[in-house]
């Protein structure tokens, strides 16, 4: 029988709750189990405050007004009585669920998961003249026909509030849960949604086949893969003993990319899984003329170059083809030469187990390098000793490059993993760290002086730790931010607020913020110097960081992980 809305609505309150991670993926474990196959993947869609996966572009495009406006309208109360409730409570949610409480003689029907979430579909997917009015009826008509605590999560999820706060890790747990009772699947489970991350896939798949049927999940076209991450080192030596007879390549400095491409079109994936597709038209038409496939995923960076000099222009100019707007004047004027390294899949075969050598072989037979071509195959050379490696870094830093990437030729692609089959080797600073390091926006401290007009006066910012799956502290960042990027970042923050501390922060109490922000910010450090530190997490502290740039192309698990931290901490110190 399928599952009423309102239970939902009771699991979610439960969720709400609890403070205890163990607890809340229990909660989601009971869940899991009490749904209907054919009703997972929308619950597990709903959990994330959503209609579709995560890389799929489905907004609701609604503020905070259109739905006081609906709620207003469903339980038949004047704007201002609503909004001054609104106020009070300083939750949208809990203000409807009051005033449903006391319109007791409004009729509420015990709608369907699939009904509500099918409503919630025909709200996001409302567009054009007309769809704001639009958008408030179905909304007002939904509120109308749900009960009080049912109404509290729905007017939340078109605003992106639902406030449930776990990731997609405590959801994964929640499987293991399911089916073992513990954490031992974990691993099995995470290794599939890595190679297909859309929740709803996975959950279904789980219900269907336990976890054999995750045995045989392979990549699919226009579903993006996570994409592989690189180890760091900074000696060629260290690096020649990790991976003798690498491939090298140069490591460029633009935006990596993963193309998905069959005969009904093509899609551009950035790192963080956001569709790009529209911002690079002159890529999308590379990919469609340039090459031949039935059906392709392929990864490259993307640098933007001078129609002039034809040379590799630097980051700060490349990313300014990452707008929503005027895309093809600037297209003409920042043109894109997407250099590929790597085919994932290609004509209904999954590439990412067969080893680097045989992909590169396959993409070469595939992408040819012309003056004129979009695309090009990034150069390869092979390292035969440490001096091929340094005199191959060396050349990249006259070239102006971000340095060398040196790979395994017998190593797999593995989705999201961390490891030394890519060794990444970037020029160094005039600083004791050899690297930047990408931290989360954790929170602010509210500003003093002249930052007392921008609200904002401190970021604490962290890194991750992979085996708790929390975030911990290593630096509060004060300085080296202009003031266009002080606003622009307070602005990002309040998009993400939340009222406590989220459960996968871990903070000193001395360090504790004035506003708490949802993981979702991802900033680039530079730091002159790590030191150990009592009172960070991490026990490690960035000494004089500053902002190098805002990694909106990363999501929060993209962020450096705590074993990366020390690993810079020793290579300094050596």
């Amino acid at each position: 029988m399928a599952m009423r809305f309102s239970r939902l609505a009771e699991y979610f309150e439960s969720i709400e709750q609890t403070s205890s991670r163990l607890e809340m993926t229990r909660i989601l474990s009971d869940l899991f189990k009490e749904a209907d196959r054919d009703e997972i993947a929308q619950i597990l869609y709903l959990l994330q405050g959503r209609v579709a996966p995560l890389y799929e572009k489905v907004e609701f495009n609604m503020g905070e007004k259109m739905v006081i406006k609906a709620s207003a309208r469903a339980v038949g109360v004047e704007l201002n009585v609503f909004t001054t409730l609104f106020k009070k409570k300083g939750d949208i949610g809990v203000a409807i669920e009051e005033l449903k409480k006391q319109a007791s003689t409004l009729f509420s029907k015990d709608l369907s998961i699939l009904d509500v979430f099918n409503q919630l579909g025909r709200l996001a997917d409302s567009s054009g003249v007309g769809s704001q009015d639009l958008k408030i009826s179905i909304l007002s008509g939904l509120i109308q026909e749900l009960d009080p605590l049912s109404c509290r999560f729905v007017v939340r999820i078109p605003i992106n509030k639902l406030r449930l706060g776990f990731s997609d890790v405590t959801i994964l747990d929640g499987f293991s849960w399911m089916l073992k009772g513990d954490k031992s699947l974990r691993g099995v489970i995470e290794k599939a949604y890595h190679v297909r991350p859309d929740i709803g896939f996975i959950g279904k798949t789980i219900k269907e086949s336990s976890e054999k049927g995750l045995t045989h999940v392979k990549p699919a076209v226009f579903t993006p893969i996570l994409m592989m991450r690189a180890e760091r080192l900074a000696d060629p030596k260290d690096i020649f003993e990790k991976v003798p007879e690498g491939i090298i390549e140069e490591k460029y400095d633009g935006f990596r990319l993963q193309i998905h491409a069959n005969k009904s079109g093509v899609k551009l994936f950035s790192r963080s899984l956001e569709n790009v597709t529209e911002m690079y038209p002159d890529i999308v038409l590379a990919i469609s003329t340039e090459i031949k496939y039935k059906n392709i995923i392929i990864e490259g960076e993307a640098v933007g170059y001078s129609t002039k000099t034809g040379k590799l222009l630097p980051f700060q100019e490349t990313v300014q083809r990452k707008r929503k707007y005027d895309i093809e004047a600037k297209s003409k004027e920042i043109p894109l030469r997407l250099f590929v390294f790597d085919l994932l899949y290609l004509n209904g075969k999954s590439l990412i187990d067969e080893p680097l050598k045989h992909r590169r072989e396959l993409l070469s037979g595939l992408v040819k390098n012309t003056a004129k071509n979009t695309l090009n195959l990034a150069p390869e050379t092979i390292a035969r000793a440490p001096e091929d490696i340094k005199k191959s870094f060396l050349k990249s830093i006259e070239d102006n490059l971000e340095g060398i990437m040196v790979k395994k030729p017998d190593g797999a692609y593995q989705p999201n993993a961390r490891n030394w089959n890519w060794i990444k080797y970037k020029k160094s600073y005039a600083t004791k760290v050899e690297d930047t390091i990408d931290c989360l926006v954790m929170g602010y401290d509210f500003g003093q002086g002249k930052r007392s007009g921008f609200g904002i006066g401190a970021l604490l910012i962290g890194v991750y730790d992979g085996q708790k799956d929390v975030f911990k502290t290593v630096s509060k960042l004060g300085t080296g931010l202009t003031d266009i990027e002080w606003r622009e970042v307070k602005k990002l923050c309040d998009q993400s607020l939340s009222k406590k501390k989220p459960l996968n922060y871990s903070v000193d109490k001395q360090m504790a913020v004035d506003v708490w922000v949802k993981p979702s910010i991802v900033l680039e450090i530079r730091s002159d110097e790590i030191t150990k530190s009592p009172m960070h997490t991490a026990h490690l502290a960035l000494r004089f960081p500053r902002l190098e740039r805002l990694r909106d192309d990363k999501r929060p698990d993209d962020v450096t992980t705590i074993e990366e931290v020390e690993q810079l901490f020793k290579l300094q110190n050596r």
